[in-house]
């Protein structure tokens, strides 16, 4: 705000500025006609945003307060700005542009002295030297007006954008909480998301490697447009899919991503968007702690299935690998780590040889003692499930007292 303009208290002129005052107060209606009229002149886009009647009534009033003051100025007065405070909220919350608002207030203020000289040159031409010395007064008097009803703009405009921004969260949460089964609410959440209520969908759960470590969260990748929904414990995004599909999701965030996520599939609807995000976060549960990957439902079904279930998985590892708990720590781990190669390797014993760096007959031997120890043989397939679901358990939902037995 600049400062003040210090006025010399003049008593000639606060005559003169209190006559204008008088007379100009006379003719107040037609003075906010010919002001609103060159406003809509100077910004013919500003009757779209402002009614007529609002803008000639708040035009009247502001003119009223400061016609008012203008003798008490001359006196060395500051300027009322209450008025001007009150336009800015109210065009704020318009949407009229702000340098459409400031343009308003200089063609007011430039109409307004116009108008002051015409009356003293009308009623006392010999007053006139001593108008000019108002001038400055006038124009400093339209800058803190200004001033003011940026700052209240700006004010009212944050706060807009703050507002706006917390009910879209709120709605997006309640879709992704499950309740867009209300159809008043998915209604709403579409016209405010911008979202098809009817679209196909896909959600995904993003887990960054380090929660201090930004990713760029796109807005579009393709024809994948993505909503966000930023968490403490991890990142959401609802993909609107359009004709694509889960895994082109996958593939627009990895050049973008370091960490674990967990990918749906596709759901038609914003009312299915809580039954997807449940989904996507199956799929993030399947990831292993060292897993720096991102992964889709489709492709980790079994697993998602071990995961879902906690209890009764850890059961499972427990009964089909718990005899191998009576085994030296060390000794365990091997035949733990043999046998998770040799299911990555789809039963080959040459290529679990290979990747864990030791003889075929040595495979061999490792899968035979752990057949012995298990009870249940790889020959058979319902023991190969067995096996791997409770391989699987062991390293995603073992229970607290297998996790204490086992090696860190």
């Amino acid at each position: 705000m600049p400062a003040a303009i210090p006025v010399i208290a003049d008593q000639r002129l606060a005559e003169v500025a209190g006559a204008v005052s008088r007379r100009l107060l006379e003719r107040l209606d037609d003075l906010t006609d010919r002001v609103v009229a060159e406003i809509l002149a100077d910004d013919p886009g500003y009757a779209d945003f402002v009614p007529h009647d609002d803008l000639w009534q708040t035009i009247h009033q502001i003119l009223r307060e400061s016609i008012d003051h203008m003798a008490r100025r001359a006196l060395g007065e500051e300027p009322v700005v209450t008025t001007a405070v009150v336009i800015g909220r109210r065009r704020a919350e318009q949407g009229l542009p702000l340098e459409s608002l400031l343009r308003a207030f200089r063609v007011g203020g430039r109409v307004c002295w116009e108008a002051m000289i015409e009356v003293v040159s009308e009623s006392d031409p010999d007053s006139l030297p001593v108008l000019l010395r108002f001038a400055s007064i006038v124009w400093h008097t339209n800058e803190l007006q200004s001033n003011a009803v940026a700052e209240a703009y700006r004010r009212t405009e944050s706060e807009l954008l703050r507002r706006s921004d917390e009910r879209m969260a709120a709605l997006l949460d309640a879709l992704l909480e499950g309740r867009g089964a209300d159809g008043g609410l998915a209604k709403v959440a579409a016209a405010a998301l911008d979202l098809p209520m009817n679209g196909r969908y896909a959600v995904a759960v993003l887990r960054p490697l380090r929660r201090d470590e930004g990713f760029r969260r796109p807005e579009r990748v393709g024809d994948l447009r993505f909503v966000w929904r930023v968490r403490a414990d991890a990142d959401v995004a609802v993909v609107e899919l359009g004709d694509r599909n889960p895994q082109d999701v996958a593939t627009a965030l990895r050049p973008l991503f370091t960490g674990q996520a967990g990918i749906s599939p596709a759901v038609e609807g914003l009312a299915a968007l809580g039954r997807a995000r449940w989904l996507a976060e199956v799929a993030l549960q399947t990831c292993r702690p060292q897993d720096h990957r991102i992964v889709r439902l489709d492709e980790r079904l079994p697993v998602a299935l071990v995961v879902s279930q906690p209890e009764l998985s850890g059961y499972l590892g427990d009964t089909v690998l718990g005899p191998l708990e009576a085994l030296d720590p060390a000794d365990r781990e091997v035949l733990l780590e043999t046998l998770a190669a040799w299911l990555d390797c789809e039963g080959s014993a040459a290529r679990t040889a290979a990747r864990l760096y030791c003889h075929r007959n040595t495979v061999f031997n490792r899968l035979r003692r752990l057949e012995q120890l298990t009870s249940r043989s790889l020959h058979r397939p319902r023991d190969v499930v067995e096996l791997a679901l409770a391989l699987d358990a062991l390293d995603l939902v073992t229970t607290d007292a297998s996790r204490e037995r086992r090696p860190a």
